[in-house]
């Protein structure tokens, strides 16, 4: 693990708010795309794509973590019996993404949280140090 960016608890906040703020792009994603199909007759639609979160140390050698990369979800496509549509196999099925909705929408209420909880720490840290310098100023 290599070391980055400002340690301590804003560095951690910091970068829990950069990891959920990546994480919330890709949910956006994969709802978009939650009704692509294919573009050719039996062609691949959308697929799902997966946040994969690691730990990175800090240069104050606390730990975060970050978004280091994105996997496709290798669960199975939706098939739609529609016949007449352009991107139907021979047997009339459609392949549709194999993103479910609802579960986007609870990841995103979950990253949402997250984010949240991350800022409330940014926003803590600050009340405190400001009254810490008004005591200071006594």
């Amino acid at each position: 693990m290599s070391k980055v960016g400002e340690g301590g608890v804003n560095g951690i906040a910091v970068a829990g708010l950069m990891a959920q703020q990546a994480r919330m792009r890709i949910i956006a994603e994969n709802m978009a795309n939650s009704d692509s199909t294919g573009r050719a007759p039996g062609a691949e639609p959308y697929r799902r794509q997966v946040p994969v979160f690691q730990p990175v140390e800090l240069e104050d050698e606390s730990t975060s973590v970050k978004m280091a990369k994105t996997l496709s979800d290798p669960s199975p496509f939706r098939l739609d019996y529609q016949p007449g549509h352009p991107a139907a196999n021979a047997e009339g099925y459609v392949q549709r993404p194999n993103v479910d909705p609802l579960v986007e929408a609870m990841d995103m209420r979950d990253a949402q949280r997250a984010y949240e909880a991350n800022l409330n720490v940014l926003e803590n840290q600050d009340a405190i140090e400001k009254r810490t310098l008004d005591l200071l100023k006594r």
